[in-house]
Formats: structure tokens, sequence, C-alpha cells
């Protein structure tokens, strides 16, 4: 349920944070005091179209942000936050919304940062709020599938599921099918395609780590006159006449001459010896590396066009050798495919007749399913709908068979409705009045209250344009939904307010030339005097308080 709501900024409000309770929750107020707001706040928290115009005049962002309680992480909402990889540490969940002055919103759910496509998946899961004028998922053809679904036995979910899975491995087989059924021009365009990259991939003849080795022998190349002068100044100067060889050799000499005398001396000559050696190994080698020095011009134009083609199929295939060596495997095994394709369609097309059998058998007994469930459900919603003083309104729950195979079958299921005698059976998203789509839709949600997982429903002014005993009649319903649900009702109807576990009054007031809102949960008296007042207005009277008394102890009593 919802159980705390934060609202900052909003409108007209400033700054509220208001508690709910379980079961039937009622705001009443006088036109204007932002009841509708607060409906609104609920709204854009879980994911509706906002806009600038909702920040309260004169400051920068306003911020929403609303706590919901589950009983258990079975819930939907917990799987759909599991698919989203959003942390859910306990057995509760928080949006938070801020919305900018520049037209932005920032979402963020259990702290983490997120979209508002996806603040709109999970907040779909947690509140359900129904205007009267609104399309909600009920007045939704696409949804009646689900819904019939949901009022379906246990049969139904195993049927449901082993056709998804042939269903599954029949789009598979599809698809692939539909790859190789290309048509002949197509075919023989790609085929040749596939040859031409292939052939230029195999003609290059590349290797894994070619192109670092040629790129570093050309580095070499390039510098080639450096090297040569660094190499000769490097020999000339330990080897040319009074060279640095010359006057280590002199050295050598003089320490061999006292390395007898004692230890110390002869440790010195001994590691200068080892130096010496060294170093004129090392001069051995730059003359070995000069003698060999040779700059070869067919070479250097060789390592230049080499990685000149390295280069141009990488831009085509790859942005590495290796990446550009997997390419031709690749497309090597699908010219390879579609060569044989004949082969394998016709196997595939085999496979595909069989699948399609069996497919049909389960869609079939999906069908006869929901068919029998819909008699059910139809009876059902019609029996609700003569507590609610439509006795004579035929409802029809059509499951109508469609060609094509889809996730759910080849049904397509419509709610029809005859309001009236005489009138013909029409689409329930067809009904217009107002007072009787507000009598459908409590029918139908207390119907499936029990069945949908949602964790609060909002009902703003669905009682509108009531009045009597149809007014009671809804009344009791909304007060059955909220057994299973938590119900929050905008009402101005006294009849409904007297059956709330909790009584919100919302107010408005002038503090230092702004207006703002307020909300206050009503005693026992506080109640009485805010029923007289929806009933008489402001002349509250004896009799008024008395009727509005009276009203409370009897719905009371039918709780």
């Amino acid at each position: 349920m919802l159980a705390e709501l934060s609202i900052r900024n909003f409108a007209i409000i400033d700054e509220l944070t208001v508690s709910f309770s379980e079961g039937l929750t009622v705001l009443t107020g006088e036109t204007g005091a932002g009841k509708s707001i607060i409906i609104d706040a609920v709204q854009l928290l879980c994911g509706a179209r906002g806009s600038s115009e909702f920040i309260r005049h004169g400051t920068k962002k306003a911020e929403l942000e609303g706590l919901f309680s589950l009983e258990s992480r079975n819930h939907s909402s917990y799987k759909k936050l599991e698919q989203l990889g959003i942390p859910a540490d306990e057995e509760s969940i928080i949006l938070r919304r801020e919305l900018n002055s520049n037209g932005k919103s920032t979402c963020r759910i259990n702290g983490k940062l997120v979209t508002i496509a996806v603040l709109r998946e999970v907040g779909t899961t947690l509140v359900d709020i129904h205007g009267q004028h609104e399309s909600q998922e009920l007045m939704d053809e696409r949804f009646h599938i689900d819904l019939l679904d949901q009022f379906a036995s246990k049969e139904l979910i195993a049927a449901k599921l082993a056709y998804k899975e042939i269903y599954a491995s029949y789009l598979k087989t599809k698809k692939r099918l539909k790859a190789l059924q290309m048509d002949d021009q197509e075919m023989t365009h790609r085929m040749d395609l596939y040859r031409f990259q292939l052939n230029e991939i195999q003609e290059a003849g590349l290797t894994s780590g070619e192109e670092e080795q040629l790129t570093a022998e050309r580095t070499e190349m390039m510098n080639y006159s450096k090297i040569v002068d660094k190499l000769q100044t490097s020999s000339q100067a330990l080897t040319s006449e009074s060279g640095a060889m010359d006057y280590l050799g002199v050295v050598l000499h003089a320490l061999q001459d006292i390395r007898s005398v004692n230890q110390t001396y002869e440790k010195i000559n001994e590691e200068f010896a080892n130096a010496y050696f060294i170093l004129e190994d090392i001069q051995s080698q730059i003359q070995q590396q000069l003698d060999s020095m040779e700059f070869d011009e067919e070479r250097m134009q060789y390592l230049d066009d080499r990685l000149a083609l390295i280069q141009t199929l990488k831009r085509k295939y790859g942005q590495t050798v290796d990446e550009v060596i997997l390419y031709g495997e690749k497309i090597n095994k699908q010219l390879d495919q579609l060569t044989n394709r004949d082969e394998e369609i016709a196997q595939l097309e085999k496979k595909s007749a069989q699948i399609e059998a069996d497919l049909l058998l389960e869609a079939q007994e999906l069908t006869a399913i929901r068919q029998q469930t819909a008699l059910a459900l139809s009876a059902s919603i019609m029996e609700q709908l003569s507590a609610l003083y439509m006795d004579r309104a035929i409802m029809d729950v059509r499951v109508e068979e469609i060609a094509q195979f889809g996730e759910n079958g080849r049904d397509h299921v419509v709610f029809y409705i005859a309001t009236n005698v005489g009138e013909p059976l029409k689409p329930l998203t067809k009904v217009a009045s107002g007072g009787e789509l507000s009598r459908v839709m409590l029918a139908l949600k207390s119907i499936f209250s029990k069945h949908q997982e949602i964790t609060s429903i909002i009902f703003d002014e669905v009682d509108t344009g009531v009045s009597g005993r149809v007014a009671q009649a809804i009344a009791e319903k909304i007060g059955q939904i909220a057994k299973d649900s938590q119900v929050l009702v905008i009402t101005h109807l006294p009849a409904v307010a007297a059956l709330a576990d909790t009584h919100l009054r919302i107010e408005k007031h002038v503090q230092q030339d702004r207006t703002k809102t307020s909300i206050q949960e009503l005693t026992l008296p506080e109640r009485t005097e805010e029923l007289s007042r929806m009933m008489a207005g402001e002349e509250i009277s004896e009799i008024t308080l008395h009727h509005a008394a009276e009203l409370l102890q009897q719905a009371q009593s039918k709780k």
C-alpha cells in the first residue's frame, strides 16, 4: 500500500507529508482546495507525463516522494525491480521524482536513478488510478485478454505455459526460415558480396600479431639514417686513436700491476676488468650492427603497402587484424549456409509444419478454456452491475479467434455491454455515460481487485453524476473493494465518505500572501461536521448534524 506521500513545491502545495492506512481512505474538501493536486502528484510519481507548470510559483523544482509497503517479496513489483536490476532490500519501495524548471525530470527508485519509462513500469504495478473520464487498463481492449486470464482457473496457467514453450520454438524456426527464404536476387547479391569480402580477406593472408611486427620494422627503417649516425659516433668514440678503449686499456694495465699488493686492489682490478671486457663486447656488437646495416627501399615499400592494406581491411571488417580474421571465418560459414540453403529450408519447413500443428492444438485448448471462463466472467460482472442498479445491463465477454498465432494464442478478447433494454451490445470502451461508466468500472474492479496485485487503488471523483440509491450502491461497492486493496477516494458524496476507515480533509488558506494547502485526519466529531457540510454546504444545522451522525452509524454497522 501507499504508506506515505511527501510533496514539496507542487502547484499550490508548498510542503506536505501525509501518511496513509490500509482500507478505505476518503479525501474531501472544498472545490479547488487541492484534492486532485494530490492525485496528480501520485500520478507523476508513478511515471505520468509532467511539465514545469506543476512547479510552485517562485521555486526552482517540485519534489515528490512515495513510500510503498508490500506484504510479500513475491509481489510483482519486486519481480519487476529484479528484472530492471534495481535493489530492493526491504519489503518496501520508495519512488522519488523531481520536476525542474527547465522541464526535465529526475527519477529514482530505492535511490537508484532511472528513466521515466522505468518509473512508469514499476509505478503501474503499485497504483491504479481511476478518474471519471480517464481510459484506464480496464477500459483498454489490449488488456481484456489478461483480465479474462486472471479470472480463469489454474488449468489455464498450465495451458498457457505449454503454449508459450511451443510458441518460442515456433518464432525461432520462423525467423530462421525468413532469413533463408529471401528472393533470388537478394540471395545472389548477398552471396556475391560474401564471396568478394571473403576473397579480399583470404588473399591478404593476415596473421595474428602481424600488424605490430610490421609497424615495429617500419619504425626502425624510418630511423635508418639516425641509427647509422649514432652507431658510428659510438664506435669512433670507443675505438679511434686516443679513444675511450685506449685510455681504459691504460687503466687496466695499471691496476694489474698493483693487484698483488693486497685484496682491495685485487678486487678493484677484477671489477674493472669485467667492465672493460663488457664494453669491449658492446663495441663489437655496435660494429656488427654497422656492418649489417643496409637500407632496402623495396622492403620499405612492401611495409608501406602491407600496412596500408591492413588499414583498408580494418576499416571494412574490424578494428583489429584478429577481428578481420574472425569476420572472414563468419562470412565463410554464412556463405556455406546460403549455398546449401535449399536443403536447410526443406528441413525447417518440415519442422515448422509439425510445430505449427502442435501449436494449433495448444491454442485451441486455450480458446476452449477462455470461452468457458468468459461465460462465468460475464455472469459475475452482471451480478455486480445488478447490485449497482444496472440490473438490465447485459455483459458479454467475447473470445474472438484471429488468424495468426500470438503470445496469448489465437484469441482476441473484447468486453461488450448493453446498458439499456433494446440497445445492441457495444464494446465496453464505447460506453459514453459518465455515471454508467463509473458503475461498470466499479463492477469490474470489484471482481479484478482480488486477482490483480495492485497495492493501491485511487478513485478520483468516479461518483460524479450519481445520487440517491445509486450513490449508496457505489459507496458500498468501493467499501467492498477496500477489503482486498488499499483504496483512496476523492469524493463529494456523503455516503462514500461515511464508509471511510480514515477521513482526510484538505483545505487551502492564505499565509503571508501565498495560498497553501494543508491536510488533516478527522476525528469522529469532525467527520460528523464534515459530512454535514457535504450535505448542506456551509449552513450546518442540528438536523444536518443529526443526519450525518446517523449516516456514519449506519456505515459503521454495515462494515
